[in-house]
């Protein structure tokens, strides 16, 4: 498939280019081969550079001539509408302007609750609990994946743990793929705002987890620094919505994965010791996400032997990265002893996921009880009758059910 990727060329393509989470893009190994730099069609209608080969996509990630805030400004080129305020996108230079980013690395550190490691494993052992005493087949996504990922991200914040599921039920909406806006986008996001509100007024410094943080860091701050609680408020919401349903989204991936070659996780069980190089493998591997990482070229710049206009959009496609074989030998197979590798599923550059090593420890700590607990765990459901969700930023099943 030759592919014409000059600025003046009409998009053979719309992204995202697929909607499941088992597959790679068909088109994926021809783009990254003959189109590294490729025009593309995005929901909304509009041109943008779609990036595929490793080593251009972590260019673009780590230039910070390519920009993630500025894809929120009025007017400029997008994926999709915006479903949540801009101020949002914007979240990271919000924490550091405002003198709140060492709040935030400290609470995503996995040090930065006392035997955290310790609870992840009592919560995953009573959830398993809880599906045999139901019995199979069971939900796995809604009885395991989704609530251990949500109470971890209730514990960060120091929000109770019950609350879950009153923030959970909106990321549906929160993280839609839609090519215009609706009135349930905004909707959406003041209810779970208005919650964090409630709760950053009530905190105090002596309280557990972020907002306990937010309350002390607001406790000596300027009157001109403008940590209102609605800006702590808006950092708490989006950290909960981006952290619980990555989280959750890849430990269902990473399921899927060794249920679907039941030969690694039999190798899991016979050495365990290898959990946290397999979990750096699962995490190269993983298709959840769904479409490009945005960035927005502040100034013009030559990507790849292509000059990117400045406003132009650029999209980072992981799975590009993650498999090509310029980096990765042999990368559509899954080798756990494979040494760890530079891939991108946490981003890179200034915008590199400061959650990395806690997402580790959260899918070690949950594979590990998964196996140990149900050794004859398969899917209860051929795995071509899965129902993948649409229009979502991640890549997920709408159930994973499974049997043992």
């Amino acid at each position: 498939m030759a592919i014409d990727q000059s600025s003046a060329a009409t998009p053979q393509l719309t992204v995202p280019l697929c909607p499941f989470g088992d597959r790679l893009p068909a088109e994926l190994t021809a783009l990254r081969e003959q189109s590294p730099v490729a025009r593309v069609r995005t929901m909304t209608g509009d041109v943008a550079w779609l990036v595929t080969s490793h080593a251009l996509a972590q260019q673009v990630l780590e230039d910070d001539r390519f920009s993630l805030p500025a894809t929120a400004s009025p007017g400029v080129p997008r994926q999709y509408a915006l479903t949540i305020p801009p101020e949002i996108v914007n979240n990271m230079g919000n924490i550091n302007s405002a003198g709140l980013r060492d709040a935030v690395m400290k609470s995503l550190s996995p040090k930065a609750g006392r035997d955290l490691a310790e609870w992840l494993r009592g919560r995953a052992h009573t959830l398993i609990d809880a599906l045999l005493a139901e019995g199979a087949p069971v939900d796995l996504r809604a009885g395991f994946a989704d609530p251990y990922s949500a109470e971890l991200h209730c514990r960060i914040i120091g929000i109770p743990a019950d609350d879950w599921r009153e923030l959970m039920s909106g990321l549906d909406i929160a993280f839609i793929q839609s090519p215009v806006p609706h009135d349930g986008f905004t909707a959406n996001w003041n209810k779970a705002h208005s919650y964090l509100i409630e709760r950053v007024k009530a905190a105090t410094p002596d309280d557990p987890g972020l907002l306990g943080r937010f309350a002390a860091v607001r406790a000596g701050a300027d009157p001109g620094e403008g940590l209102t609680d609605e800006n702590l408020a808006t950092v708490a919401v989006s950290l909960f919505g981006a952290g619980a349903v990555s989280t959750s989204a890849f430990l269902v991936h990473a399921v899927l994965a060794l249920l679907t070659r039941p030969e690694l996780a039999e190798q899991l069980r016979e050495h365990p010791e290898k959990i946290g190089r397999a979990v750096e493998e699962l995490l190269r591997v993983n298709l959840s996400i769904g479409d490009g990482l945005p960035r927005l070229a502040t100034t013009d710049v030559e990507l790849g032997g292509v000059a990117v206009r400045s406003g132009e959009l650029v999209l980072v496609c992981v799975e590009g990265a993650n498999y090509d074989p310029a980096v990765f030998a042999d990368p559509e197979r899954i080798d756990l002893d494979r040494e760890p590798g530079p891939h991108l599923s946490f981003g890179a550059g200034r915008h590199y996921c400061p959650a990395t090593a806690l997402g580790r420890l959260h899918a070690e700590v949950a594979l590990s009880a998964l196996l140990e607990r149900l050794p004859a765990l398969r899917l209860a459901v051929p795995q071509e009758r899965l129902v993948w969700r649409t229009g979502f930023i991640k890549r997920v099943p709408e159930r994973l059910p499974v049997m043992w």
